[in-house]
């Protein structure tokens, strides 16, 4: 693909086709800039998908230690409980 651009760009020096030489050459740039942009929109999209999956992870763990923290609050309430009615009744 390097030569095929190559051989255009020969061409157009040699035959004195300046215009039409400078016309190639900001095509090429546009491409290049076009190329940057859609490899860095692909940069972003799978960093924006690594992060979604760490925050699910998170989120997971997160609801994980909340549903244990409260299987224990809801057995030391059972307990304090118990042992209120126990001093109550004495």
């Amino acid at each position: 693909m390097i030569k095929f651009f190559r051989k255009i760009r020969q061409r157009l020096l040699t035959e004195n086709k300046f215009s039409k030489y400078l016309i190639y050459a900001v095509g090429e740039i546009v491409l290049v800039v076009i190329g940057i942009l859609i490899a860095l929109s692909i940069n972003n999209w799978n960093e924006l998908k690594k992060q979604r999956i760490e925050e699910i992870g998170l989120l997971r763990d997160l609801k994980t230690d909340f549903e244990i923290k409260n299987k224990q609050l809801q057995k030391e309430y059972e307990i304090n409980k118990n042992l209120n009615a126990v001093y109550v009744v004495k």
